[in-house]
């Protein structure tokens, strides 16, 4: 039997977000996150075609190393999965501190209370959490009902 090569560790590229209301979710990511548009696609492959029929426009949006690729498709639905289809159930952003914990789910309700954006749920974030190793975290959603967590570990934690 021939050995398989080593292969380097793959490196995270991109989340995409399919959204119902590209311009509402484009809005939400530049002032939530503070991300950057950096390129637009109106023109699509065959397989990009073949895997997201009725794609029309995607926006990739950068924010440190996090890369946000925002599309729409003309059948896309403004409802969340139910929570008994697989898929993704968050993502999770590490922060620097307790306090910038605490700033990111402010910013969160300022965003939300500020009446500029459609949330397809309107759920509040969580309170924050501690656990038992120090470890804090709360959860949000974003416009379209996706699951956010951002958490901080102590270093006595990791």
């Amino acid at each position: 039997m021939t050995p398989i090569p080593a292969l380097a560790p793959p490196v995270f590229h991109h989340v995409g977000v399919q959204t119902a209301d590209l311009e509402n979710a484009l809005a939400w990511y530049v002032d939530f996150f503070g991300c950057e548009p950096t390129w637009m696609l109106t023109s699509f492959s065959p397989l990009t075609i073949s895997r997201l029929p009725g794609i029309g426009t995607l926006v990739e949006l950068v924010v440190g190393c996090v890369r946000f690729h925002l599309f729409d498709r003309q059948e896309a639905v403004s409802e969340p999965s139910h929570a008994t289809v697989p898929q993704y159930q968050h993502l999770c952003f590490q922060v620097r501190s307790p306090d910038e914990l605490r700033r990111w789910r402010r910013h969160w309700q300022e965003l939300h209370r500020s009446a500029r954006y459609i949330f397809v749920l309107d759920e509040q974030p969580t309170e924050v959490v501690v656990d038992a190793n120090g470890i804090e975290c709360f959860y949000c959603r974003d416009v379209n009902g996706l699951e956010f967590e951002f958490t901080y570990t102590p270093e006595t934690a990791q």
